[in-house]
């Protein structure tokens, strides 16, 4: 009785495992490995991802400086870059309208917050917006408006 058990516990735990093995890896993931990267590709998806990111990132840098919270404003500047900098390396045709913004704009941030001088903050934010605006008018969508944020998502405050 105990090793007719032990034999159903094995069958069972082996079944349990395949099924997480299935979830684990995907069996979406079809064809040779050059389909696999192409499908893998094709979710991370162009520059429109990175926009996304950038756009949380944006506000939640926002209500740092508002809140003064100078460290978790310079993480949301730093992860803004990684998020376009991502976005460039699948959409490397974005770079000359980003380059503005990479080169000047996020390092003249930078200088900003580690001033920890909200005025300017404020005052660079603004230039920020703008710049966010005049990329999207070079890459022909300028009804991609940004605003500075009226209303705070995220539960993250000082």
């Amino acid at each position: 009785m105990k090793l007719l058990f032990s034999i159903i516990a094995l069958g069972l735990l082996g079944c349990d495992q395949q099924r997480q093995q299935e979830t684990v890896q995907g069996n979406w993931i079809k064809g040779s490995e050059s389909d696999q990267i192409t499908t893998i590709e094709k979710q991370f998806r162009g520059f429109d991802k990175a926009m996304i990111e950038t756009g949380y990132r944006y506000q939640e840098l926002y209500w740092a400086g508002k809140d003064k919270n100078w460290e978790y404003a310079d993480y949301q500047l730093d992860k803004i870059k990684v998020a376009i900098e991502y976005g460039l390396e699948r959409r490397p045709k974005r770079a000359k309208s980003a380059e503005h913004f990479l080169k000047l704009g996020l390092p003249e941030m930078k200088k900003v917050i580690k001033s920890k001088d909200t005025a300017l903050f404020n005052k660079e934010f603004k230039t920020m917006t703008i710049n966010c605006n005049n990329c999207h008018s070079m890459e022909k969508v300028p009804f991609f408006t940004v605003k500075l944020p009226i209303n705070r998502q995220s539960p993250i405050h000082k």
